[in-house]
């Protein structure tokens, strides 16, 4: 049995992941009030776009970091930008690809960290230099998380560092808060990825 205080985080998570990958992919996509909106897919030149100048984003590993950037995040043949502590300040701008590759991270680690071997770490996650592979990607961490969600109890909500995830307070705080803290982790990237369509289609006219 699901606990009851988990139920509207998991509904919210779940509404949270739809709309998202609907506003990336398409076909359509619910603005929030029941309306279907027709929205045409993600192309790589889009997923890729740098809005301004000194962006951080995800790139080929050939290529080395961006600018203020120290190191590329990530396995694969691409990267994504990231530097050592102290982080630069002001932040860097991030691009559709970079907040996209953080948070299919942050679930597919956390997925592993809560209900799997406890092991993966940054260097594991492949970051996609395509725009279809990255909408992939992020479905299946989120899918993995919602699952390892399903195999908790009230005793496991309520216990400090249930999930073992190096990069995060999951070691301070109550697994619950934690479970709340990507839903809103999901909900503001998710916006912002958002926002970053809206303007990429509005610079086309």
């Amino acid at each position: 049995m699901t606990p009851p205080r988990l139920v509207p985080l998991l509904e919210q998570f779940d509404f949270a992941c739809e709309r998202l990958v609907g506003r990336l992919a398409g076909p359509a996509m619910d603005s929030g009030d029941g309306t279907q909106t027709r929205v045409g897919p993600m192309t790589d030149e889009e997923y890729l776009w740098e809005p301004v100048p000194g962006c951080w984003t995800v790139r080929r590993r050939t290529d080395g970091p961006g600018p203020r950037a120290t190191l590329l995040a990530g396995a694969g043949d691409w990267g994504r930008d990231a530097a050592a502590y102290p982080h630069p300040w002001p932040p860097p701008f991030t691009t559709l690809a970079w907040r996209l590759s953080h948070i299919s991270e942050m679930v597919t680690l956390r997925a592993d960290h809560t209900a799997g071997r406890h092991a993966l770490t940054r260097d594991d996650h492949v970051v996609r230099g395509d725009a279809a592979g990255a909408v992939a990607a992020f479905e299946e961490g989120a899918a993995a998380w919602r699952k390892a969600l399903l195999g908790v109890d009230d005793a496991a909500l309520d216990t400090v560092g249930y999930c073992t995830y190096p990069h995060g307070s999951d070691a301070e705080e109550p697994f619950v808060d934690i479970v709340w803290w990507v839903n809103q982790e999901l909900l503001h990237h998710g916006a912002e990825i958002a926002l970053l369509r809206d303007l990429y289609r509005a610079r086309q006219h």
